[in-house]
């Protein structure tokens, strides 16, 4: 009987001590699965988080794609300003530009002129998108904006175009958003930030865009 008893002991070690491998070998491999945390931002440019790959990238084709959003809301940024629904208008980039190819695209002069869709094609998906969005004013009232702008790398994706109410004067020709559109462009040609992290502080708050990465404000 002690004989049978040890040997019940000794099947149970046994059990235990394969269990245990079995645990630790499982655990290895979900390890290797798991995904890596986050790169760091490309050294030698500074402002360069987000990481690249936060706003989602299409082709360029010098015409409006994507699917028109439904039941769209602006919303307000701290100072009153406009801001787009994050949902139908989340910002989209162009997959042709990269960190690596600025000089080549929009640090080029009239680079924008290569990619700008037609009037005829934005017209009427203006206001396919200003229905989306509940406004019922005469189109001329609104700029059918491009959140992240051609000069900063957007996308002619309807994901990327909303409605901006015009706030310009009436003998002016640019709205309030626009400044900041071009003192991005500028500090990205400059590598003074990185081209992913003007993209995402654009999308996220245009008005708030410049503080995020550290930049004077415009004037």
């Amino acid at each position: 009987m002690r004989r049978a008893g040890r040997g019940r002991s000794g099947l149970l070690a046994g059990f235990a001590v394969a269990l245990l491998v079995l645990v630790v070998v499982v655990a290895v491999i979900q390890l290797s699965r798991s995904p890596r945390g986050v790169q760091a931002p490309p050294t030698g440019v500074p402002g360069g988080t987000p990481a690249s790959g936060a706003l989602q990238a299409t082709p360029v084709t010098g015409r409006v794609t994507g699917r028109v959003p439904t039941d769209c809301h602006e919303r307000r940024a701290r100072d009153g300003q406009p801001l787009p629904d994050p949902v139908c208008t989340p910002g989209v980039v162009s997959t042709a530009v990269t960190q690596d190819n600025l000089s080549a695209t929009i640090c080029r002069s009239g680079y924008t002129k290569t990619v700008r869709p037609p009037a005829s094609d934005t017209g009427a998906y203006k206001r396919k998108v200003m229905g989306a969005y509940h406004d019922s004013g005469p189109p001329g009232d609104y700029e059918f904006d491009h959140l992240v702008s051609l000069e900063l790398g957007g996308s002619n994706d309807v994901g990327n175009l909303w409605p901006e109410r015009n706030d310009h004067p009436p003998d002016g020709a640019i709205n309030s958003k626009d400044p900041v559109e071009n003192a991005l462009h500028r500090a990205v040609c400059a590598h003074q930030v990185s081209l992913a992290a003007a993209q995402t502080a654009i999308a996220t708050d245009w008005t708030m865009a410049l503080a995020t990465l550290g930049l004077p404000p415009v004037r």
